[in-house]
């Protein structure tokens, strides 16, 4: 069995094993998924993860062989509502479970954290979704927002968050994150200066795990307690957190310089609003130069022994792999073109494209570029090698697969190092129901 193989089986095998206890992910157990239907539970499963971005019945179409008495759209809808919102993320986790692990060091995953936007279909009473008008749009828009897990090196989704566009709470939902990551690993959260808190840190320390996160220059002058920030350099920081003003109330004022106030509005989960409490926090504050007078600002607990200036600012580089990854999964793997227009529904979209997106990079890691003596080191064409494997991941069990490796390494392009873009902010519309064909 060739590892493609291996890869599709250690998925199917993963929703096989969930039929069997299907009371768990239905929405009224004992009745749901217990009748014979031309897509069960598993076979529901096995659409959302292998379908392409056309119409519901074309997708069906294509699913079932372009069988005449195939299931009709208002019957998937059906079906699909049976589906509790924990399905999905649970296949998303076994099947990542039987992937072996790719580790820094041999012992730390690296671990990007970032939010991602999902335009979908305009709906003015969707108060959690719509937004409404402004410059972005004039008509008003809606979204759903997701907070991701990616891990860097294997080049997988661990685990994601999703919200309402106009309740997004990224600290909220990077939080939780870190408190649901499976505990006995050693994982680096990487994360944006949108996820610089106090409260993300504690949580953070709490779970044992490490973090790198990137902060703005007003926060880094804040915490240090300085005017004025310097070069490059590396500086323990060893604060107090306080939810008091109250100099008679501290319980060290030896250490008065230590203390940092939270305000009622702030949210720390360790310190209750008007609580006396005190949290020490001991980390790292590392700031070095990434272009000719550009200093960026991060904050981590990694032990400085281990983890010299020079290693961290080469960790947070390797943090852009979850913005490309984003590109990928919304217009590679398809997550713009979903088959409905419930956020609830969305949502188990979005989780479905993330199990696609990590079988197409499991197959694609296992690929070998043979490198010639050119100018460039060669790599896979990311894109190219995901439409591959959706199209292997689609085909029956009775057609003879193609060669995915020799496709895959077919099509490559060159790293080219230190090249930068501007960033482009624009808005998209989600795609039209009304023309698809794919």
């Amino acid at each position: 069995m060739g590892y493609k193989h291996q890869v599709k089986s250690f998925l199917w095998d993963a929703i096989a094993e969930m039929p069997a206890d299907a009371v768990p992910f239905a929405v009224t157990p004992g009745v749901d998924f217990t009748r014979e239907r031309k897509l069960g539970f598993g076979g529901l499963l096995r659409f959302l993860a292998a379908k392409e971005g056309g119409s519901t019945a074309h997708e069906l179409l294509k699913y079932t062989g372009w069988d005449a008495n195939t299931l009709t759209a208002s019957a998937f809808y059906q079906q699909r509502a049976k589906l509790l919102p924990t399905a999905l993320p649970f296949l998303l986790y076994r099947f990542n479970a039987r992937l072996p692990p790719t580790l820094y060091k041999g012992i730390y995953s690296l671990v990007a954290c970032d939010g991602c936007e999902f335009n979908i279909a305009r709906d003015p009473g969707g108060p959690d979704c719509f937004h409404p008008p402004s410059g972005a749009s004039s008509r008003g828009f809606n979204s759903i927002h997701a907070v991701a897990l990616y891990d860097i090196l294997d080049k997988r989704y661990r685990d994601c968050v999703i919200q309402p566009g106009m309740k997004k709470n990224e600290f909220d939902a990077a939080c939780r994150l870190i408190d649901a990551y499976p505990r006995g690993g050693m994982p680096i959260f990487i994360g944006d200066r949108g996820f610089s808190s106090y409260n993300l840190f504690a949580h953070a320390i709490e779970n044992g795990v490490h973090f790198l996160v990137r902060a703005k220059d007003v926060n880094t002058m804040r915490l240090l307690g300085v005017g004025e920030l310097p070069g490059t350099t590396g500086t323990g920081v060893e604060a107090i957190l306080t939810r008091t003003q109250s100099k008679k109330k501290r319980k060290h004022p030896e250490l008065a310089e230590r203390y940092r106030y939270l305000g009622p509005e702030a949210t720390f989960d360790y310190i209750e609003p008007g609580s006396g409490d005190e949290y020490a926090l001991k980390l790292r504050a590392v700031r070095f130069e990434v272009a000719e007078g550009v200093f960026e600002n991060i904050y981590t607990n990694l032990p400085a022994d281990e983890f010299p200036l020079e290693e961290i600012a080469f960790l947070y580089h390797l943090r852009w792999d979850i913005e490309t990854s984003f590109r990928d999964l919304k217009h590679t793997i398809g997550a713009t073109r979903f088959l409905s227009k419930k956020p609830k529904y969305v949502a188990q979209e979005i989780w479905a494209r993330l199990i696609l997106f990590n079988f197409c990079s499991a197959i694609t890691a296992h690929v070998v570029i043979a490198q010639g003596d050119t100018k460039y080191f060669y790599q896979v064409n990311f894109a190219m090698a995901m439409k591959v494997c959706h199209h292997f991941i689609r085909l029956r069990d009775d057609k003879p697969p193609p060669d995915v490796e020799g496709l895959i390494g077919r099509y490559t392009l060159p790293v080219r190092p230190n090249r930068t873009f501007a960033r482009q902010h624009r808005f998209r519309l989600p795609a039209s129901f009304c023309y698809r064909f794919s």
